[in-house]
């Protein structure tokens, strides 16, 4: 997915799963002022640009939309606290595995043989398949690969997907070059105190 940094400068983030894609439409706390889940067509659009197939057509009402809201903030939470070692808080498990026990999007095969959704999916139907994402994300094989990006002010949470494990920034385009341009003037300010 593309997003934009606070200057203006947009870059490409894989978060590495579904449900992590959804925390970036804003969050609990500090992190409310980044919300974009205003209107149920706002869900709507974020799904569009999801890693689910395209072609979703979704009815999501405004309960459905305050539910989205509180799915994510927990799922958020849950993620902040497992890419930290700390354990999960019972409020927001339980808030994942409620929406999780809903029937999911239904998908289904085209004559042609492509795939296609069901008609008639809503917005809890959506979050089932979010949290079912996240369930299999925090059992899975993946579960120990939750990271928050290594810069010292952002807060983009993924899993590392890479072979080696070794992802830090939520972007190398992002954070990783400013990262590495940081370390690089420190290593000269190092070697020149006096700047000669």
């Amino acid at each position: 997915m593309t997003l934009v940094s606070h200057g203006g400068k947009a870059f490409r983030f894989d978060p590495g799963a579904l449900c992590l894609e959804l925390l970036t439409t804003g969050g609990p706390g500090e992190f409310a002022r980044y919300e974009v889940l205003h209107e149920p067509s706002d869900l709507a659009r974020w799904a569009d640009r999801s890693r689910l197939s395209p072609g979703l057509e979704l009815s999501i009402t405004q309960r459905e939309l305050e539910h989205a809201r509180s799915v994510r903030d927990a799922l958020f939470l849950l993620t902040a606290d497992r890419a930290h070692g700390r354990p999960p808080n019972p409020r927001d498990l339980a808030v994942v595995n409620a929406a999780a026990a809903e029937p999911p999007l239904a998908a289904r095969i085209e004559p042609d043989g492509t795939r296609a959704w069901a008609p008639g999916a809503t917005g809890t139907q959506l979050l089932s398949t979010v949290a079912r994402d996240a369930v299999d994300l925090f059992t899975g094989p993946h579960a120990d690969r939750i990271r928050e990006c290594g810069s010292h002010n952002c807060y983009l949470l993924f899993v590392d997907t890479s072979r080696p494990g070794r992802r830090r920034w939520c972007a190398m385009e992002h954070c990783g070059n400013l990262n590495k341009v940081r370390a690089h003037r420190a290593r000269r300010a190092e070697d020149d105190p006096f700047g000669a």
